[in-house]
């Protein structure tokens, strides 16, 4: 760089600013000129600095990838337990864990090991071509071999293959909706007007042709920077996160009691004398069978069994289920942060009217309009298209004479046409080009001047119309009672004032419902778009949104992370964001402890998908948006958005209910055998008994993730709550602990019981406590009045008891230790369990009123 070069402009976020230099000084800074680099400097800048393309993370070895998934707390508890089991002999327990956690372990390794598809699909959507300047020829060169300081040349139809500085451009549009989510197109040129002499990576050229200079390539163009966001390791769940945790407590809990147990046994071995190993080794199996009791070895089936159905009836409804564990996020999630373009609109551009400069609807506006569309032969945009859909709208009887292109001078465009006799010029374009050059307008059929007046009018009519977030263009003609040959832009003058034709990408059909079915179930939705904040919010007068504040790309970017957190909770609109700034909004919103959904269909909402606890997506979106989320709406109707909400609280509904019961009858009756060892000369019951106990356990609730769930389960957003977990289990623990104490009691006090009896009464006792309080957990409501379990889980509870009762009877009772119990015994056992249910139910209800809030 030459010494006379000064320093370059930087933006907020630090970088140089090409925008705000002349194109002569860019060139000089990249130390290029027009004449292009040599291939020698091409191929230096290509070794120094790297391909132009989408770098991704370095891949873990496949190995080392599947191993980090054992990290989980619950699942090393459950391998932990597999393998005690095994120790112990009972190898069908253990076999049947150890495939359950694998079967949990391969299901989320496959999961993540697919979520790369993201990053590669925006590498591959870059495999292109580019006609660039090398030795001061023109030569086509592959995009990934374009450098810094490459002069390229665009045409309508090219993709941009870099983040570029236009050095002079001509008619130049562009669509950038899928990096920005602007529905419109954009011109662009050489001049520093809102940034719009840069092009980016990823956009395509839909008319007119440019010159540029590559400014920057691969992972530091704004493409890339949202590839590296897609790349980085993808943010744990809401639901992940609280199961990790309560896996952690479970662990200490399940240390605890077996410690306690253990040492206590130890104490008594030590104080008998006699049989002092062997009552260790009875101490030391005891204490494990309690751990494996204790292990909630079912949960990672549970929810996945639940998820697997969710996913099914989610399918039907048209939702496609790419991450299994999203689905409780879904029914945890409390505020949806939505893209506009493509997702709330129909990304079809739509005239809205017609009217003249008081705002009266005037066909001679919409005939003028049209007939300029029909002709013009330039650029193809939406807003030409929208005025020839118009339906029974008059079709031109004219005749094409000539034509004169749109530029960024004018910015208009106006075609002559042959009508009776005579040639007549009607213009179209911006507003404020169109006054310049209008003379009169015509007020109940008589020419008025377009005096100073006049033209504030119109400028106020054009001022309200933008306001409502249109897109607005002025409409103008001219009677030329001598033909000409030719004409020129000379002839843009003197122009009657047609009036306004305005432009809206409308929401949705049955968008409002939606938003407002959303709310009802405790939904809060939010808008982040790359769109301004006047069409956003007409978008949210027209679906009934209310709007709590506003916030644009640049005021977040100049606020600090503590403060975007408040101020996040206080908005509902994001305006004019760019892909990183979306996805400091969601962080913003996690970091306040919300369960963020997204929802978006562009390349510019890659990163936010990835980063939500739940992403969205639709149908008809970018390769990259799909790959990227959680959810994929195969149905265009968002209704379904409110159907896969409610399954994921149903799941979690379900999830909850397994834990609950382990905490409140399988934890209690734990806990009395950690007391029973206290006083007990022999162990209340035997290792074997107690794994059996817990087999029949586990099968009696393998129906939960089919069990049917209350509605005011669905009526609000519902999330992990360590802190509801274990008042829960300091409540209901006790309650179950209080009748075994009271069945010890009458095992020893009222009968006498022997060690085998009292082991097999217990047994009876605990299992059809523990089972069958799962009928009074599951809902809020009076069991089997008000609310009924699934015909599965009634079947399967009742089945367990049923088979833990009658086996002490049988042959097989022998096998594991068993004693027939008498009659007066079983029917008190009986009437205590059936007291245990009553007390349960009013215990119940005593807690969910102390701790509604909670719930």
């Amino acid at each position: 760089m030459g010494k006379n070069i000064k320093k370059p402009a930087k933006s907020d976020n630090g970088e140089i600013d090409f925008s705000a230099m002349d194109s002569g000084e860019v060139l000089r800074f990249l130390g290029t000129n027009l004449e292009g680099l040599t291939v020698a400097e091409a191929r230096r800048r290509l070794l120094a600095n790297g391909k132009n393309e989408i770098s991704q993370e370095r891949e873990t070895n496949i190995f080392w990838q599947f191993l980090s998934y054992f990290k989980n707390p619950l699942i090393a508890i459950l391998l932990a337990a597999a393998l005690i089991s095994g120790l112990m002999g009972d190898i069908a327990s253990a076999a049947i864990i150890v495939l359950m956690a694998f079967f949990s372990v391969i299901l989320d390794f496959f999961e993540e090991y697919s979520a790369g598809k993201a990053a590669k699909k925006l590498k591959e959507a870059v495999k292109i071509t580019a006609v660039a300047v090398r030795d001061g020829k023109k030569r086509e060169v592959k995009a990934a071999n374009l450098v810094v300081g490459d002069i390229i040349f665009l045409n309508a139809g090219d993709l941009v293959p870099a983040d570029c500085r236009i050095i002079s451009a001509d008619d130049l549009f562009l669509d950038q909706s899928a990096l920005t989510g602007e529905s419109f197109p954009v011109e662009k040129g050489a001049m520093a007007v809102d940034k719009r002499n840069l092009l980016f990576l990823g956009t395509s050229v839909i008319s007119g042709q440019a010159t540029a200079v590559v400014v920057r390539t691969g992972k530091n163009t704004e493409y890339g920077k949202i590839a590296s966001a897609l790349a980085a390791p993808e943010p744990k769940s809401e639901f992940e996160i609280g199961a990790a945790k309560f896996g952690l407590f479970i662990a200490r809990v399940v240390l605890f009691l077996v410690l306690f147990i253990f040492l206590v046994n130890v104490v008594k071995g030590l104080e008998s004398g006699d049989q002092f190993q062997y009552k260790i080794i009875q101490a030391l199996l005891f204490s494990v069978a309690i751990a494996v009791g204790l292990t909630p070895e079912l949960l990672p089936m549970i929810v996945s069994v639940a998820m697997a159905r969710g996913s099914m009836r989610m399918a039907k409804k048209g939702v496609v289920v790419k991450k299994l564990s999203s689905i409780p996020s879904f029914g945890g999630m409390d505020v949806l942060c939505t893209d506009k373009t493509g997702t709330l609109t129909r990304n079809k551009i739509t005239l809205v009217t017609y009217v003249d400069i008081n705002g009266n609807t005037d066909i001679e506006v919409l005939k003028a309009a049209r007939a300029n569309s029909y002709f013009q032969t330039g650029i193809e945009n939406p807003l030409d298209e929208a005025l020839l859909d118009v339906k029974d709208a008059p079709a031109p009887d004219m005749e094409k004479i000539d034509e004169l292109p749109f530029d960024f001078e004018r910015r208009l465009l106006s075609v002559i046409l042959a009508s009776r006799n005579k040639h007549l010029l009607i213009a179209k374009g911006s507003p404020e080009s169109v006054f310049d050059r209008c003379a009169v307008y015509r007020a109940r059929g008589i020419f008025q001047e377009f005096d100073a007046a006049a033209k504030t009018r119109a400028r106020n009519q054009y001022h309200r119309l933008s306001e409502d977030g249109n897109r607005v263009l002025a409409v103008a003609r001219k009677e030329i009672k001598a033909a000409k040959e030719a004409y020129s832009k000379e002839d843009e003058s003197g122009l009657e004032f047609l009036g306004f034709v305005s432009f809206f990408d409308p929401p949705k059909s049955g968008v409002k419902d939606v938003l407002r079915d959303l709310g009802s179930i405790g939904i809060e939705v939010k808008i982040i778009t790359g769109d301004n904040e006047l069409v956003t919010q007409k978008i949210c007068q027209e679906t009934a949104l209310p709007v709590l504040g506003v916030l644009t790309g640049n005021q977040i970017d100049q606020t600090a992370d503590q403060a975007l957190r408040e101020l996040a909770l206080k908005t509902t609109i994001f305006a004019r964001c760019s892909p990183m700034q979306k996805n400091r909004v969601i962080a913003a919103l996690r970091a306040q402890g919300k369960v963020v959904g997204y929802l978006g269909d562009g390349v510019n909402d890659a990163p936010a998908l990835k980063g939500a606890d739940v992403g969205i997506s639709v149908d008809n979106a970018v390769d990259v948006a799909k790959e990227a989320a959680d959810f994929v709406l195969t149905k265009k109707d968002l209704a379904v958005l409110q159907d896969g909400v409610l399954e994921g609280r149903r799941v979690f509904s379900n999830t909850m209910k397994y834990i609950m019961m382990g905490l409140s009858s399988n934890f209690g009756n734990m806990f009395s055998a950690a007391g029973a060892v206290v006083f007990l000369p022999f162990l209340p019951m035997l290792p074997i008994q107690i794994l059996l106990n817990n087999f029949l356990y586990d099968l009696s609730q393998v129906a939960i993730p089919a069990d049917n769930v209350d509605d005011d389960w669905l009526c609000k957003p519902r999330r992990w709550n360590l802190d509801f977990i274990k008042k829960f289990m300091y409540f209901f623990g006790p309650v179950s602990s209080l009748f075994d104490f009271l069945t010890f009691f009458v095992l020893l006090a009222v009968f006498a019981a022997p060690e085998s009896v009292f082991q097999t009464g217990w047994f009876v006792e605990s299992l059809a406590t523990q089972v069958l309080v799962v009928h009074i957990i599951r809902t809020r409501k009076i069991p089997f009045v008000q609310s009924r379990a699934g015909k599965y889980l009634l079947a399967g509870t009742f089945a367990a008891v049923a088979a833990g009762w009658i086996i002490p009877f049988t042959p097989l009772g022998g096998f594991f230790g068993f004693q027939p119990l008498p009659l007066p015994l079983a029917l008190a056992l009986a009437g205590i369990s059936a007291t245990y249910l009553v007390v349960a139910e009013i215990a119940k209800r005593i807690f969910y009123r102390r701790h509604f809030e909670m719930f």
